[in-house]
């Protein structure tokens, strides 16, 4: 009969260790899996639901334990007062019975806790994405809002952009209809690269060597002036130009580059003589003397194409910059 009991008790103690190992290895699981992203935070979520049901499991079978403890306690009544010789040896078996109760109740606390421990810090990265999440959710709705403002903007320079095309057309058109009588004589007017050119042969403007604009050039500039005096939204740049050859007058112009920049100030000076309303400040002047050829120098037709003088005219931008930059 001691010897059943002692057995019992024996397998009872092995297969309660047993499950409390097991749940030890869970939690190391567990601690493992912590800092992973969403996705392990709802895998997460699962395995301490999981763990839940194991310590409710575990709360029945200590509840069973304890029962079992009390059986085990009578029964030991009962063997105390059969076998009196062998006390001190049932003594020894039920001091290390209560031992390994202790010690695996010890385990179970430490695992309670730690399930604790996990399950605040599982709330606490919870709580942190939530934070997380509504700060992207923020930084997204501004930047939905930052997007419809550029995409507005955008908008309106494209239609500021359309407005100066239509401007510019509109200046072309004028200075075609100002200057028509000047078409066949050397005078060209067209729009490139958002500007519009209006280039005018040398021999419209100036004798050979020479940078005083002959009569003819003189009311071809009269008619522009007029149209630039109307068309105050205007950067004017005219640009001087000649040909391969060298200079050959005998005055203070020295060579090509004088007198290309000299060409070009004649011109200033007479559009803002006979356009008084064209404010000095929006005009400028340049000489690229042989170095900006539209054709190679190779033939007298082409040095005759050279030397020219062109007025380029800019629209000012500020107003579509200003769109861009707000």
């Amino acid at each position: 009969m001691l010897l059943v009991c002692m057995a019992a008790l024996a397998c009872s103690s092995c297969v309660t260790l047993g499950k409390y190992e097991e749940l030890e290895s869970r939690n190391v699981q567990l601690r493992r899996d912590i800092n992973a992203t969403q996705s392990e935070l709802n895998d997460l979520r699962d395995e301490n639901a999981d763990l839940q049901r194991q310590n409710q499991a575990l709360n029945s079978r200590i509840t069973d334990l304890t029962d079992l403890k009390n059986q085990q306690s009578d029964s030991l009544t009962l063997l105390q007062r059969e076998i009196v010789n062998l006390q001190l040896g049932f003594d020894t078996v039920i001091e290390n019975y209560n031992q390994k109760i202790s010690g695996q109740s010890q385990d179970l606390t430490r695992a309670n806790n730690l399930l604790a421990a996990r399950t605040k810090e599982l709330s606490d990265k919870e709580a942190a994405f939530k934070t997380k999440e509504e700060n992207f959710k923020k930084q997204e709705n501004e930047l939905r809002t930052k997007q419809a403002e550029l995409e507005q903007k955008e908008s309106d320079a494209r239609k500021a952009l359309a407005a100066k095309e239509r401007e510019l057309e509109n200046l072309r058109s004028s200075l075609n209809n100002a200057l028509v009588g000047f078409a066949d004589k050397g005078m060209k007017v067209e729009t490139r690269d958002g500007k519009v050119y209006v280039s005018m042969d040398s021999k419209l403007l100036f004798p050979s060597a020479s940078w005083t604009v002959s009569k003819e050039g003189v009311e071809a500039l009269k008619s522009l002036a007029k149209v630039l005096e109307e068309n105050t939204d205007l950067n004017i740049m005219v640009e001087g130009h000649t040909d391969n050859a060298a200079f050959k007058g005998s005055s203070a112009v020295k060579d090509n580059w004088d007198l290309s920049v000299m060409r070009a100030t004649s011109i200033v000076k007479l559009l803002l003589q006979h356009g008084q309303k064209i404010d000095p400040a929006r005009i400028e002047a340049c000489g690229h003397a042989e170095f900006a050829p539209k054709v190679p120098n190779d033939t007298p037709a082409n040095k005759a194409l050279n030397r020219r003088t062109e007025i380029i005219l800019t629209p000012k931008m500020s107003d579509i910059l200003n769109l861009i930059e707000q």
